[in-house]
């Protein structure tokens, strides 16, 4: 499987690539990162044959659309796909510090959830200017769901639901102002309630099937027989399958250090590399239509290219099940 690989979306028609840029890092994701930077990630990835790529108004408080707006107007616009982001107003206020939900040096613009049908409207006229696009290819509904607004949820929902969002959304789509939409968030039972009551083409679901995660096993068959594509994003559940100490964007518990060590030594045991098998694992499952991967720097997105590439035994994924590692009925790649 190569980065650049394009597969199509059968209810949509969208085009992605296997693997897909994440450019929340455009936005100064826990530091600065100087547009030189952001644009050497960019030209890295394009040059690879990668042609998806993926940004919100919330990161960065609006600087990753505009960064990427820049990056892309120089491009055919039939030549790659884009996904931006709505349930968040991005609203002036002057107040706006050094430092907000993890971003350095954010915009002057606070956000404000609304996933009412007038909200996502404006949400979405804002990002067609800063990305410089009549027309985004996906819209997916930012962090709808429990775990962003515990006791305020039935709240959000009803916004999006009683209040007309999924009718905005769908009018979008009617109107061909974007092609699909769907859901980007961290909780796979959401998209299961969202299904039930709007028309998704394809979601993105982040840290929640991943080579360390198959709780939502389920869910991905159930979204296969539905022609719901699904792309993956945080595949290193933050962090934790490409080194770092965190998970769920936090302090990782030992369980989970245990499980990653469990993963790690087999990888070893087979001349892998865990980054690769974390990368390529969720991509084996036929509802998954790509893999987004976020990175800073021309040399991290080099480097996750290297990964997702890399060639494994064939007795590589057979070994994890024989550990106990992997759910036994999840697909694996060939």
């Amino acid at each position: 499987m190569k980065a650049g690989d394009q597969r199509i979306h059968a209810r949509s028609t969208v085009a992605v690539t296997a693997m897909g840029l994440g450019c929340a890092q455009m936005g100064n994701l826990y530091r600065v990162t100087p547009y030189a930077e952001s644009a050497g990630a960019f030209e890295a990835a394009w040059d690879a044959g990668i042609r998806t790529f993926d940004t919100a108004p919330f990161y960065g408080y609006t600087r990753s659309e505009l960064r990427l707006g820049t990056l892309l107007g120089e491009r055919a616009r039939a030549s790659y796909t884009v996904s931006t982001k709505v349930g968040r107003v991005m609203t002036p206020d002057p107040s706006v510090g050094p430092e907000e939900d993890g971003f350095a040096a954010p915009l002057p613009f606070r956000p404000v959830f609304d996933y009412s049908h007038d909200g996502i409207l404006r949400s979405f006229e804002a990002s067609q200017s800063r990305l410089g696009l009549l027309a985004p290819d996906i819209l997916y509904v930012h962090d709808i769901g429990r775990v962003t607004h515990g006791e305020r949820h039935a709240h959000y929902w009803a916004q999006l639901t009683a209040g007309g969002g999924f009718r905005a959304l769908s009018r979008l789509r009617e109107e061909a102002a974007i092609r699909a939409f769907g859901l980007g968030v961290n909780e796979f039972e959401i998209i299961e309630a969202a299904i039930e009551v709007a028309d998704i083409d394809i979601c993105m679901l982040a840290g929640r099937y991943t080579l360390l995660e198959q709780a939502s096993l389920a869910f991905m068959d159930a979204c296969a027989a539905r022609g719901i594509g699904i792309v993956i994003a945080g595949a290193f559940n933050s962090g934790i399958l490409a080194g770092s100490s965190k998970f769920n964007y936090g302090d990782a518990p030992a369980e989970i250090v245990a499980r990653v060590e469990a993963l790690r030594g087999a990888c070893a045991a087979e001349g892998v590399s865990l980054q690769a098998a974390a990368l390529q694992f969720p991509l084996a499952h036929p509802a998954t239509l790509g893999v987004v991967s976020g990175a800073r720097n021309a040399q991290q997105v080099r480097a996750n290219i290297g990964w997702f590439e890399e060639q494994l035994p064939a007795t590589f994924w057979t070994r994890l099940k024989e550990r106990g590692l992997i759910a036994d009925s999840a697909p694996v790649p060939a």
